[in-house]
């Protein structure tokens, strides 16, 4: 019987609950089913604390120790909250059916506890008889002992440490879509006003040799660009593509297709990679942010220094009339530590793409040598389908990377403004261009901060071909976006480094942009992959 896309067994018999949990168990009851309406295998405890944990109305949860308790031999029952549960799961969250379940579940109890009784097992020191579905007590007797599996103590372990990884990974496969693209919009909209009520969003200064140049902040294509289009676009992106490889590109791969194993799996996966997102978090908010704002904007801002070329972050050196030092230092504060919060979960997208490419090859190579399992067929479209979504993401941290370094290289030549600056290199190649444009000698700190953004991007991209696209012939969808994320990537690195730039960087980002739309480049079908 089905009930909900899940397999139903009706309460049925007089047994206590040891005897019915371990028969509906056996039988898979509540476990949804395949298309041919079977249930997807019998419960185990690590499935069955996992749904339990997913019932929206159960906040706290349930211990997998409890749960092992359920399949052993012994004189543990069920509590009356856990009964609860398992009802609605028994019952394949039908309110009929979990209501006869739930009434079936207390009356197995009952018979467990008169059976016990009439064993003559001895009491508890308060005269009772413990019903209660605890964990054995430990020697001493201070708190429960864990069942020995080392499932148990994995999670048992992950409970009590604040686990980066996983937070982190929640924040793009948990909620709606669009709360962390939105966030960050609206934080760069924010510090927009900010610059705005300041009179800072849009400001020209003289420099000694005469020339005025606009260094507003709504003219900087690092703080409005890149905040307000790439990066939400490369966060939604990077979550359209986890949440189809957790639902159902994971779920394929595996033999049974469980996607409550599926999911237990892939966050082992995330937190083997603790480590990582700590030394990230720590790089991004401890050098990226206090150091880098401390070094290029507070103390340029007490000292009146000129090592670094004026933009907004340090008008209150030319023009104290307008901005005072305490306001700057403010306003850059704030403005990099919105920054670096960004590009902390830039990078923590970046490791989740890596995650998942490798967690694709392993979960392909072990599906080769398992009967029922066709690699070449279903594997190639789920392949895909994550090199699409890893693509989409590459270009737009490259275009992240390209407006760092637009910005920062801008700042340093005696250009007007940025477009006058793009217009001008692109006339530069043309007979009869009036003079080019020079550029001063100032530090460019920015350069390696986007370098290494750039880096980072197209490293993930390319261990994505190589662990989801190898072994294969080279398709011509996958040929594509492998060739336009190296004309991208080098363009930007030519980025001010000959004259005429600007046209190779615009048609790089022409072509990369169409691929945003159509990543495929004309495919009709996924299955096309590999399959020339």
């Amino acid at each position: 019987m089905i009930r909900n896309g899940k397999y139903f067994v009706p309460p049925e018999g007089d047994e206590d609950f040891k005897a019915l949990f371990k028969r509906v168990a056996a039988a898979g009851g509540g476990r949804p089913v395949d298309e041919e309406g079977f249930p997807q295998g019998p419960w185990t405890p690590n499935l069955l604390a996992e749904a339990i944990s997913q019932i929206e109305a159960n906040r706290a949860g349930v211990d997998l120790r409890t749960v092992q308790l359920w399949f052993q031999d012994n004189d543990k029952g069920v509590s009356a909250d856990n009964i609860r549960w398992l009802a609605r799961i028994f019952g394949c969250d039908d309110p009929e059916a979990t209501s006869a379940w739930q009434a079936a579940l207390s009356a197995a109890q009952t018979r467990l506890t008169t059976r016990r009784r009439l064993r003559g097992k001895p009491e508890e020191s308060n005269g009772q008889v413990s019903d209660e579905d605890e964990a054995p007590p430990a020697a001493d007797g201070s708190a429960p002992a864990p069942v020995p599996t080392p499932d148990s103590q994995e999670q048992v372990a992950a409970v009590g440490r604040l686990s980066l990884a996983r937070r982190s990974e929640a924040l793009f496969t948990r909620g709606s879509p669009l709360d962390l693209p939105a966030t960050v919009f609206a934080g760069a909209v924010a510090l927009g006003f900010l610059s705005y009520f300041l009179g800072i969003h849009s400001v020209t200064y003289a420099r000694p040799d005469g020339i005025s140049k606009q260094v507003g902040f709504l003219w900087a294509p690092n703080w409005t660009f890149l905040f307000m289009v790439f990066l939400p676009l490369f966060f939604a992106f990077v979550i359209e593509v986890l949440v189809f490889w957790k639902s159902e590109g994971r779920p394929g791969l595996l033999a049974g297709g469980d996607r409550a194993e599926s999911d237990a799996g892939w966050i082992r996966k995330v937190e083997a990679s603790s480590a990582t997102y700590w030394a990230v978090f720590l790089i991004c908010l401890g050098f990226a942010g206090v150091v880098q704002w401390v070094g290029i904007r507070l103390i340029p801002l007490l000292r009146g220094g000129d090592e670094y070329a004026i933009d907004w972050g340090s008008l209150a050196i030319v023009r104290p009339d307008l901005l005072s030092v305490p306001q700057a230092a403010t306003f850059t504060g704030l403005a990099y530590l919105y920054m670096c919060l960004c590009f902390y979960l830039l990078f923590a997208g970046l490791i989740l793409l890596y995650t998942m490419a490798h967690d694709y090859w392993e979960l392909e190579k072990a599906a080769g040598g398992q009967a029922g399992v066709d690699p070449p067929h279903a594997g190639t479209k789920i392949g895909l389908k994550v090199m699409q979504g890893t693509f989409c993401c590459t270009i737009c941290g490259l275009l992240v990377a390209v407006c760092m370094k637009l910005q920062s290289s801008y700042v340093t030549t005696n250009a007007e403004s940025i477009w006058f600056w793009l217009v001008n290199d692109a006339q530069s190649v043309l007979p009869g261009a009036g003079p080019t444009i020079s550029r001063g000698a100032f530090s460019m700190p920015t350069h390696f901060t986007s370098l290494l953004t750039a880096s980072a991007t197209c490293v993930v991209f390319f261990h994505g071909f190589v662990r989801v696209g190898g072994g294969r012939r080279l398709d011509a969808p996958l040929g594509r976006m492998t060739a336009v994320v190296m004309l991208l990537a080098a363009s930007y690195l030519l980025i001010d480094a000959f004259t005429g730039f600007s046209i190779l960087l615009v048609a790089a980002v022409l072509v990369a942009t169409y691929g945003l739309f159509d990543p495929g480049f004309g495919t009709r079908s996924p299955g096309q992959f590999g399959e020339q």
